[in-house]
């Protein structure tokens, strides 16, 4: 089974869905005790202190188009526990960043299978994260092999399958979801639509019930007739009932649907626009590669750094061995991050860059090196790459 996580900035109306604050049409009620939920703040608490951090680390308010508490809605299994999301919500925040201050365990949603009327669970959870550098009392900034990251980390935490990622498989994904339901809502106005007409037609005289005097005339039975018209029109009025609120719920997910492909393509198309300075901007092109290098090099620090705390007593001082340490490194860092390989072949070009790492590599956290290790190297780096 796979997962798949993606932030968005949070709705208004988040703790009301999330914590069942009201009844919703599409969840089965017998089902909502089994769903959990945690919260360490409110949202409207901890956007004030967003606010009040912001304003104390930079000495200006937060700015007016800022995301500071987004939403992420999870994948996960039936015997998805409260920890094992508790356990993403540390990794993301020591991985990315990322502050999870609320979660809700969904049991409850789901639809039934039109063709075998089973059920069909939809288990997810919430995460409502805070979504501000604690250094700099901004937003947190993340590159693109970080959103990568928080798939791995899902499926690494709930012990499932890692998802696709990218925003236009999710734009696919919800563009095929759009298809089916507007399928769905079709065959539901046709229903209705029959249904009217045979409340018009003469398809009912067969309810009319007639009853044989004594000399063989027949005459209508008004009781057992307005009987028969009784039952069929409750029948037919609440299977319209019925009907049309399967039509209103339908018509709401669509549009609800029909917003978030919006915002993809949105998204998309920033995407698209971003490339495109990117690539006829040297400027900006040279800005953004400096970025990314920073932050791959970044990530390789600490994965060093955890590397020698995993592996003190290996022996270094062979040139040969210590070279393929941290190759291996590199490799899986590669592989678990999604980083292209090129870049860290990239970073090792630099001379003094790469005697750096080594040196990081080789002596490790002995003597109490290690704290001043990282910010003399980020001190060279930044002046190298470009």
């Amino acid at each position: 089974m796979k997962t798949s996580i993606n932030f968005k900035a949070v709705k208004s109306d988040s703790e009301i869905h999330n914590f069942r604050k009201k009844t919703f049409d599409y969840i089965r009620k017998e089902l909502t005790p089994k769903n959990e939920y945690w919260q360490e703040d409110k949202i409207s608490d901890r956007t004030l202190k967003i606010e009040a951090y912001c304003k104390q680390k930079s000495g200006r308010k937060l700015q007016s188009n800022a995301m500071p508490i987004r939403e992420a809605v999870v994948v996960i299994k039936e015997d998805t526990t409260m920890k094992d999301l508790h356990d993403l919500a540390q990794k993301l925040q020591q991985e990315l960043g990322i502050q999870i201050f609320q979660i809700a365990i969904h049991k409850d949603e789901g639809h039934w299978e039109k063709e075998s009327k089973e059920w069909k669970p939809n288990y997810h959870a919430h995460l409502v994260a805070d979504w501000q550098d604690p250094k700099t009392g901004k937003t947190l900034k993340h590159q693109s092999f970080h959103y990568s990251k928080m798939q791995d980390l899902a499926a690494e935490c709930l012990g499932m399958e890692r998802g696709t990622a990218g925003s236009i498989g999710r734009l696919e994904a919800v563009e095929f979801k759009i298809q089916k339901k507007e399928e769905e809502l079709k065959t539901l106005e046709r229903k209705v639509q029959q249904m009217t007409a045979e409340l018009g037609s003469g398809k009912f005289r067969e309810l009319i019930s007639k009853d044989s005097n004594f000399f063989g005339n027949q005459r209508i039975n008004l009781d057992k007739t307005a009987e028969n018209f009784g039952n069929v029109f409750k029948l037919y009025n609440a299977e319209r009932i019925k009907s049309n609120d399967e039509l209103e719920t339908l018509k709401k997910l669509n549009t609800e649907l029909g917003a978030e492909i919006k915002d993809l393509k949105k998204e998309i198309s920033d995407l698209k626009s971003k490339n495109a300075t990117l690539l006829t901007n040297p400027d900006i092109f040279a800005l953004e590669k400096k970025k990314y290098f920073g932050s791959v090099i970044n990530l390789l620090e600490k994965s060093i750094r955890q590397h020698w705390f995993e592996y003190p007593q290996a022996d270094r001082f062979d040139k040969d061995f210590l070279h393929g340490e941290m190759n291996s490194i590199c490799k899986e860092l590669s592989l678990n991050s999604h980083i292209p390989f090129s870049a860290f072949e990239a970073i090792f070009q630099v001379v003094e860059l790469a005697t750096d790492l080594f040196a990081l590599l080789s002596i490790g956290g002995r003597n109490n090196e290690l704290d001043e290790i990282p910010i003399q190297i980020k001190k060279k780096k930044r002046r190298r790459i470009s």
